[in-house]
């Protein structure tokens, strides 16, 4: 990018943080160096100062100074050297999670535990193992989504800044199908249905709540659900499609209908409920499969992802048969 330019707040990124806005259209912009553009007063909001924490409004303007490719040489100039058998654990590891990849992108199976980016007391995460696919010119592969911590499955890398752009687009634009495999508790009624709240952070932890329309920082949020299978009246399998795509949406959703998802820590909600022995208390929630256009503007790009080792377990025990069921979730009429 050569001169300043101006950028105007879609209607779906309303309430985002501007932290998180720059990482969506600017994935290889540092996250040091773009506090030191809103330090210096570079970044602007509406023409007025702002931080990185900033929740920006649909229709505001964004101020881009010029952000050269330099800029990001010096970032990672900045970074401690890695060593070589580091960096090639990180292209192992990510190599063992390879389910598709093409000269524009890479789709991932991740493993419930490992970070997708970095945080308070995080030394490995996934977006820093994508250093290891840095190619001679720098550039490394750009995360176009995020799943949480404790969820496994699909997640979407493109490999090029143009890959990431056309992604980015389809994912703000609504044009890709997510799918989601959970287990709750209980039985939902009815089967199928459309949770339609507003959510916004909550202010004693990082949890998000239910919040009511107007309310500051409140977003609007869709997910559709769908039982597939139940063991008695105590655990259901569900499929969960996120029509937007808040934080911890699903999660917070499926708690609103008094049906969490079990092993899930921060939304479980059911006072003196006791987990099935033989199922392990991790959280049963997988990324399963993704729909979206390939990037190159020729065809469509859809994987799906296995169950991992603990909701296979759980698969087994409750008599659930994965190759008898692959969802299509329709909006209810």
């Amino acid at each position: 990018m050569s001169g300043i330019q101006t950028k105007k707040v879609d209607r779906d990124e309303d309430g985002m943080r501007l932290d998180r806005w720059f990482k969506t259209h600017y994935p290889d912009l540092g996250f040091g160096r773009l506090q030191k553009l809103l330090r210096t007063g570079q970044v602007r909001v509406d023409g007025k100062r702002a931080e990185s924490s900033t929740r920006i409004e649909s229709g505001q303007m964004i101020r881009i100074p010029p952000i050269s490719v330099e800029v990001q040489a010096d970032d990672r100039k900045n970074a401690k050297p890695r060593s070589s058998k580091l960096v090639e654990d990180d292209r192992a590891a990510i190599e063992q999670m390879m389910l598709y990849e093409d000269k524009d992108v890479m789709v991932l199976n991740k493993p419930a535990g490992l970070a997708v980016q970095g945080g308070s007391g995080l030394s490995r995460h996934l977006d820093g193992m994508l250093e290891a696919f840095t190619d001679q010119k720098g550039n490394k592969p750009k995360l176009v989504h995020r799943l949480d911590r404790e969820t496994s499955g699909i997640l979407l890398v493109a490999k090029t800044r143009k890959a990431a752009q056309e992604l980015t687009k389809s994912f703000r634009h609504r044009n890709t199908r997510k799918i989601y495999w959970a287990i709750v508790a209980g039985i939902p009624k009815p089967r199928q249905g459309r949770i339609s709240t507003y959510l916004a952070r909550s202010e004693e932890d990082e949890r998000m709540r239910i919040a009511r329309h107007g309310e500051d920082e409140a977003q609007h949020a869709v997910s559709l659900y769908n039982v597939v299978e139940q063991s008695g009246q105590k655990l259901s399998w569900v499929t969960l499609k996120p029509v937007t795509g808040r934080t911890h949406q699903l999660r917070a959703h499926t708690a609103h209908i008094r049906h969490p998802i079990i092993g899930d820590s921060k939304y479980f909600n059911i006072m003196n409920w006791d987990l099935p022995g033989g199922i392990q208390n991790k959280l049963h929630l997988l990324a399963r499969r993704i729909v979206i256009p390939h990037p190159s503007g020729t065809g469509m790009i859809d994987v799906s992802a296995p169950l991992p080792p603990h909701m296979q377990q759980t698969w087994n025990l409750l008599g659930f048969d994965v190759k008898e069921y692959d969802p299509e979730i329709a909006e209810p009429e």
